[in-house]
């Protein structure tokens, strides 16, 4: 399975995974249509699924057109969403199981930024021994989505899920807001060594105009404070010390910064 990366919008990333073998590919949650469509025709590739991890605008903005384009795909979605991603055609739970180009993966359901939002995560196998997670808007280099449906409850217990992945996992987020997130980082963990030295690194990458994705979680674990909860410093920076209450105060400054 090969991954391409796309952008589109503003900031957002769509993936196209491919299969060379059989010549055929899968979108992660398509924003347009159109830098998809090109990509489908530079790969002579045939769309057969469409990944939606959530049912917000940017994410799906692409599903009438490719559809019509492609009209034997499916729509994978969770469900929750059922009624609000277009097409949707599969309606997915917690543990679920699907496979795409010999990769087995395994569905997340992450509520937080949305009540319904789900993850993939495709498991390493014989010829990949790195993980593949699709995480939409849960999980970003440095940050996490707002809480625009959830709860900061549901969210610590999401992206504890998240956590609990192999280190050596590559995170695929459906955002470029890498920057001003390590910005904010800096600000409650300013003597975290690791994430200096990550956030000079950043800056050099987005100074290539290159892309920050995928990034492995072994790194997030170590440097995003929404993943830090138990961290001392952020406990004391805080001055909280349960999980939901650590998060519920780094997501309000983060909110207004």
């Amino acid at each position: 399975m090969d991954i391409k990366i796309l952008t589109a919008i503003s900031s957002n990333y769509i993936f196209v995974l491919h299969d060379p073998v059989k010549d055929t590919a899968a979108v992660v949650d398509p924003a347009e249509a159109t830098p998809v469509l090109k990509c489908l025709d530079e790969l002579k590739a045939k769309l057969v699924a469409i990944f939606n991890t959530h049912h917000h605008y940017d994410h799906v903005g692409g599903n009438n057109t490719l559809i019509k384009n492609f009209p034997n795909l499916c729509v994978y979605g969770g469900i929750e969403d059922k009624g609000r991603i277009p097409h949707q055609q599969v309606f997915l739970k917690d543990g679920d199981l699907i496979e795409f180009a010999n990769r087995r993966g395994k569905v997340l359901f992450v509520p937080g930024h949305t009540r319904a939002h789900i993850a993939y995560y495709f498991f390493p196998d014989s010829t990949h021994d790195t993980g593949e997670l699709f995480c939409g808007d849960t999980l970003f280099l440095g940050g996490c989505g707002r809480l625009f449906e959830g709860s900061s409850a549901q969210m610590v217990n999401s992206l504890d899920k998240l956590r609990n992945l192999p280190d050596k996992t590559h995170v695929w987020c459906a955002h470029e807001y890498t920057l001003k997130n390590l910005q904010f980082a800096l600000t409650v963990d300013p003597n975290n060594t690791v994430l200096k030295k990550r956030f000079n690194q950043i800056k050099k990458i987005l100074r290539q105009r290159q892309v920050t994705v995928p990034f492995l979680l072994k790194d997030e674990k170590q440097t995003n404070p929404f993943l830090r909860w138990d961290s001392i410093s952020l406990q004391l920076i805080t001055g909280a010390k349960t999980p939901k209450q650590v998060f519920s105060k780094i997501r309000a400054m983060k909110d207004n910064f």
